[in-house]
């Protein structure tokens, strides 16, 4: 783990906000000059704090307004069974998060999808029909109540 400064985490925090953001308003933004700056972005890109630089888009006015948490259980735990399932489900679109987790689950996924047509044919045709798949058991999600992308810099070791 990189140990980063107070300058670092301001830069993270700024382009946290906006990554859209020119060198010069982020060094103007965490007080530094705009080389210096440049130097310490490339440096957390490199080491790969900053992973990638992406548009947010909104699922809901892009018709995708179903999200749908899936908790999965394997009926085999044997050598292959966790990683062919990682395998499996890294193919599909709608699935946007996949934790493995502690307790009588083995992994919890964070689906987006058109609708619950969509997430009944992903759910049957596929997610189902995975090898060592055993249990589905899914929750829709109604209401956004918060979302963000954001890390925790507050928590961040210096």
């Amino acid at each position: 783990m990189e140990r980063l400064d107070d300058l670092d985490l301001a830069i993270l925090g700024v382009l946290q906000e906006d990554a859209r953001l020119s060198n010069a308003a982020i060094a103007s933004r965490v007080g530094l000059s705009p080389s210096p700056c440049w130097r310490r972005i490339q440096r957390l890109e490199r080491s790969g704090l900053i992973r990638a630089r992406v548009a947010l888009l909104d699922a809901d006015r892009l018709g995708l307004g179903l999200v749908a948490f899936a908790n999965v259980k394997l009926s085999a735990h044997g050598r292959q069974a966790l990683p062919e399932f990682e395998e499996a489900i890294a193919r599909f679109d709608e699935v946007v998060e996949c934790y493995t987790v502690t307790g009588e689950v083995d992994f919890v996924l964070r689906i987006v999808t058109r609708d619950t047509h969509s997430y009944e044919r992903l759910l049957r045709d596929h997610l189902l029909q995975l090898p060592h798949v055993g249990e589905v058991h899914s929750t829709i999600a109604l209401t956004q109540v918060k979302y963000t992308t954001r890390v925790p810099l507050s928590l961040a070791p210096r």
